[in-house]
């Protein structure tokens, strides 16, 4: 479970998502009887978001800059095709016919790395590849702020009954593995709450671009990510979508078992009263842009 601090309480709860055996909150045989079957190609002997998934018919990848958080999540390495989805403790959902793709990454051998933190874990990554470390803080659900800076440098959190503190107790270590421990600490005390407050909202469909979240936040809530673009010549969009979920699980590309001729593409407005992905309904719908 993560720890949650919340108005200067420390509160024990699952955040973020629900649990795989219900797969979602769309209703069980709405999703049983729309299994996808698409007519998308997917090149299945290839390993990154971008050669894997073609889009459909008239419609192209839309070009990402090289520097770009985008470009670093469509060009991710995937594990083979038909990997199941696997818990931190080794075991595999017991849902695994609504995703198209999973990440090749660990997830951890704790229940951390969920739904939020799966955002977190990719967009750190992506900082952290491209030196940009001074980006690297996010913030507990509390409120209070931690930076990868700090963190190397000794600063550590202490949570002492209603209040949080920060200590410089530690050496300097600005190691990969000191990296993934701070990432770790985020985990423990973040989730949608912090990350819905650290985006931006995106009011135009047609600004939707590859890294950016659709979320409802709250106890529990949940976040999906855009992991590809692509468009026609008339400028319209279609849209990947990936995860994480509860408990802490493969980061993974969703299906479209509501649109099954363009399956795993999604048709995404940000005015939509509603967006129903694979495992989870987003009411209202909230998009949102780092």
């Amino acid at each position: 479970m993560k720890k949650i601090i919340s108005g200067g309480i420390i509160i024990l709860i699952i955040l973020g998502c629900t649990q795989d055996k219900k797969p979602s909150n769309i209703p069980a045989q709405e999703t049983e009887d729309l299994m996808p079957v698409s007519s998308v190609q997917i090149n299945k002997d290839k390993n990154t978001i971008k050669e894997r998934f073609s889009p459909p018919k008239d419609y192209e990848w839309q070009e990402e800059k090289t520097d770009s958080f985008g470009y670093f999540i469509e060009n991710f390495k995937l594990k083979p095709y038909g990997r199941q989805i696997i818990r931190y403790d080794g075991s595999p959902i017991s849902t695994q016919h609504l995703h198209e793709a999973v990440f090749d990454i660990d997830t951890g051998n704790k229940d951390l790395q969920q739904c939020a933190d799966a955002v977190i874990r990719l967009r750190a990554e992506y900082l952290y590849k491209i030196k940009k470390t001074d980006d690297i803080k996010f913030h507990f659900t509390s409120g209070h702020l931690l930076s990868w800076n700090d963190y190397k440098n000794g600063t550590r959190a202490f949570v002492n009954g209603n209040t949080v503190s920060f200590r410089k107790t530690a050496g300097f270590d600005d190691s990969y593995q000191g990296f993934r421990n701070y990432l770790d600490l985020i985990f423990n005390y973040a989730g949608t709450i912090s990350l819905n407050k650290e985006t931006q909202p995106v009011l135009e469909s047609s600004d939707l671009k590859t890294g950016d979240i659709l979320i409802t936040p709250g106890s529990p809530g949940h976040v999906v990510f855009i992991t590809g673009v692509c468009k026609n010549n008339e400028g319209k969009k279609l849209f990947l979508l990936s995860e994480g979920f509860t408990p802490a699980q493969s980061i993974h590309l969703l299906s479209n078992p509501f649109k099954k001729n363009i399956s795993p593409w999604y048709d995404l407005d940000v005015n939509a009263s509603e967006t129903k992905t694979a495992r989870y309904i987003f009411k209202p719908t909230n998009f949102r842009s780092f």
